[in-house]
């Protein structure tokens, strides 16, 4: 039996900056339903990038978010009693789903200082090839490199 087709929702652009991608990062940070304080934290964010960098704070986002996302990940497949670890390629909306929590999950492990520093900082990381979620994207690649013999498991 074949699994329900997955319905995808359409996200309204942001206001500021017109993109989809502002949007998904600001409901991805969303907690308890806040959407102000996310938005507040988000922007937040871009002001200070802009400060610091003298860049359009969109563009760091956009280098970010192109160096975070995966190429590559594994998935757990279960042949003949055992469970192999089979590298695939990870589809469009998956990669900017994982980057997104990658990018916030590494902001939320800082210490120390507001959300909206910590978000800044990481996104700015991630556009310099450096930080936790370049990590994460790095031992990724490098689990699926490690279990590239099972590739021929892939379904």
């Amino acid at each position: 039996m074949r699994r329900k087709r997955k319905i995808t929702k359409y996200v309204e652009p942001d206001m500021i900056h017109n993109s989809q991608l502002v949007s998904h990062l600001i409901n991805q940070l969303l907690r308890k339903g806040k959407k102000n304080t996310a938005k507040k934290i988000v922007y937040g964010a871009f002001d200070l990038i802009k400060e610091k960098t003298q860049k359009e704070p969109l563009e760091i986002f956009d280098l970010a978010m192109k160096n975070v996302s995966p190429l590559l990940e594994v998935k757990s497949r279960r042949v003949g009693g055992a469970n192999y670890q089979v590298p695939q390629e990870v589809r469009g909306d998956r990669k900017i789903t994982l980057a997104l929590r990658w990018i916030i999950g590494a902001a939320k492990q800082r210490k120390g200082v507001p959300m909206k520093e910590k978000l800044a900082a990481e996104l700015m990381d991630a556009a310099n090839n450096v930080g936790s979620a370049i990590k994460k994207r790095q031992d990724t690649h490098r689990m699926a490199e490690a279990n590239r013999a099972f590739a021929h498991f892939s379904w």
